[in-house]
This record gives C-alpha cells, sequence and structure tokens, in this order.
C-alpha cells in the first residue's frame, strides 16, 4: 500500500511538472526580457501623452502592446530555427532544442497578432491599431524575412519597429501622430544601432557562422566602433527634442544631458578599448540608459503636474 502511494505521489509530480515546462517554453517564444522595455516605453507613451484615458483602457492598451510584441517574437523565432540552432546565444531557445514545433510557433504568433491589433482597434481606436499593425509586419516582414540576412544595416533600418511602442501609447490617448510622438520614436530609433552592435561586438563570431551579415562581420570590428559612436552622437541632440517642443521640462532635460554623456562615454571606450569588456559594459549599459530615460519622462510630467 505504502509503495502505490509513493508511486501516486510522482506520477502526480511529474503531471504536474509537465504543464510548468511547456508553459515555460511558450513563454520564452514571447522573448519576455524584450518585451519588457517594449512594454514600458510603451506605457511612457501613454501616460506623458496630453489628453487622458480610463485607467482600465490603459491597461488594456498596454496589454496590446505586450500582446503584439509577443507575437511578433514568437514568428521571429519560428523563421529564424535554422539559424537559432547553431548559435550559442540561441540554441537552447524552444524551437532549436525542439521542446516547441515550429508550427506552434507559428500559429501561437499569427493569433495573437490578430488579438492584439483587434482588441486595440475595438477597444481603444484605430490610429493605434495601425500603429501596432505596422510595428509587427515592420518586425516580421522587414526585419526580420528580408534586411536580417541581406544587409549589415539590417538593425538601423528594422529597428524602426522596436521604436513603435511609445508612438502606440501616445497614438492610445490621443488617437493620432504628432511632433512629440515621433520625437520619442526617433528616441529607440537612434538607440537602437549602438545599443545592438554592442551585442554584435562580443556576438560576432556567433552571426559570421550562420551568414548573418551584421555590421562588425562585414565592415569589422572598427568601423561599427565608429558608427556606434556616430549614432551615439546624434541621439544626444534627439533626446532634447520633447523639452524643445514644450513636452517635458528641466528634471528630464537634465537627466537626459547626464545619461547621455556616460552612454557618449561607453562609446568612446568601446572605440579605444580592443577588449570584449568595453561592447559588455556598453550593451548593459544602454538598457539601463533606455529605462532612465524613459522613465524619467514620466517624473518630469507627474512634477510639473504636482507643482501646478
Amino acid at each position: 500500500m505504502t509503495k502505490q502511494v509513493a508511486n501516486q505521489t510522482i506520477a502526480l509530480e511529474n503531471a504536474a511538472q509537465l504543464p510548468i515546462s511547456e508553459v515555460r517554453d511558450y513563454i520564452a517564444l514571447l522573448k519576455p526580457g524584450v518585451m519588457t522595455l517594449v512594454v514600458f516605453t510603451g506605457a511612457v507613451g501613454l501616460l506623458i501623452a496630453p489628453g487622458s484615458i480610463h485607467p482600465f483602457l490603459g491597461l488594456v492598451a498596454i496589454a496590446c502592446i505586450a500582446v503584439a510584441s509577443g507575437a511578433a517574437a514568437s514568428i521571429n523565432m519560428w523563421y529564424d530555427r535554422d539559424i537559432d540552432i547553431h548559435m550559442k546565444r540561441t540554441q537552447n531557445r524552444p524551437i532549436p532544442a525542439g521542446r516547441v514545433p515550429a508550427d506552434e510557433a507559428l500559429s501561437l504568433g499569427i493569433a495573437l497578432s490578430i488579438v492584439s491589433v483587434t482588441v486595440m482597434a475595438v477597444a481603444i481606436n484605430f490610429a493605434a491599431a495601425a500603429l501596432l499593425a505596422v510595428s509587427i509586419a515592420f518586425y516580421v516582414f522587414v526585419y526580420t524575412m528580408w534586411l536580417k540576412r541581406s544587409t549589415p544595416q539590417n538593425i538601423v533600418i528594422g529597428g524602426a519597429a522596436g521604436a513603435f511602442p511609445p508612438m502606440i501609447g501616445w497614438a492610445s490617448v490621443t488617437g493620432g501622430i504628432d511632433l512629440n510622438s515621433i520625437a520619442l520614436f526617433m528616441i529607440i530609433f537612434m538607440w537602437t544601432p549602438p545599443h545592438f552592435w554592442a551585442l554584435a561586438l562580443f556576438r560576432c563570431g556567433d552571426y559570421a557562422k550562420v551568414g548573418v551579415p551584421m555590421m562588425p562581420v562585414v565592415a569589422g570590428e572598427a568601423a561599427t566602433k565608429k558608427q556606434m559612436l556616430i549614432y551615439t552622437i546624434l541621439l544626444l541632440p534627439v533626446t532634447f527634442v520633447p523639452v524643445a517642443t514644450g513636452l517635458l521640462g528641466v528634471f528630464y532635460g537634465v537627466t537626459a544631458g547626464l545619461t547621455g554623456l556616460l552612454f557618449l562615454r561607453h562609446a568612446i571606450r568601446v572605440l579605444r578599448d580592443a577588449e570584449e569588456r568595453a561592447p559588455h559594459k556598453m550593451f548593459g549599459y544602454s538598457i539601463l540608459y533606455l529605462f532612465v530615460l524613459f522613465g524619467a519622462m514620466v517624473a518630469d510630467v507627474w512634477l510639473v503636474g504636482f507643482m501646478a
């Protein structure tokens, strides 16, 4: 009797563990790490936009942005499964590791794309839904299927896909696009090349092995580092556009200046340092930089509202 109970207990434990493992694999298809940044910048666009939106509808809009991000990521993993299996950074992803069938990842991505855009159109507005649809299509068709394997400028042009979220959040409140929402878009657009090329510098061997023409593979490390510095320099004045338009004030401006100078310092170190450590540090800082920069936007608006 005791042995029978023990066997039943083990069977129940195994049965309980299997769904958890599968759920984690499907969550991994959605690239939750990338989704965090996408959701955060989308939420900032919504929070600092002029006008108001019901808190529940605001949460719905942010949820749609999150689901759309996951949908695009799942389709990206489906398409890139042939090269992911050969890259150290990606070979343990659910599809190349054999934990999730490729067709299920594609089906999940398509289903989530349709749901996110439809809900955004019905619950929020058509402008936000259209931008959401464009962001998914741009990431899947323009970046993943076309640019990524055809040009070293893949991340420059393709980076637009990741720059849409604050515009979508903004349009969720205002129902349209203006100079300020374009400025938010441009900040992320200009930030993407130095951020991603920092990663590419210390993952260059992986990209070369699978024939993806990332900038360090095609142009070499020296040329890539110079372009990273150029984009970082160009990014700095773009971050001050919301101040020039009157959207944001002194607190954001000071934060943008200080964090921007630190970003520039990292870019200069990458240019001068032949070791892999400098790109590692710049990549890590670039993520923190964007979080702090966009967090300062919300803090600035709230400070103005508090002092008014």
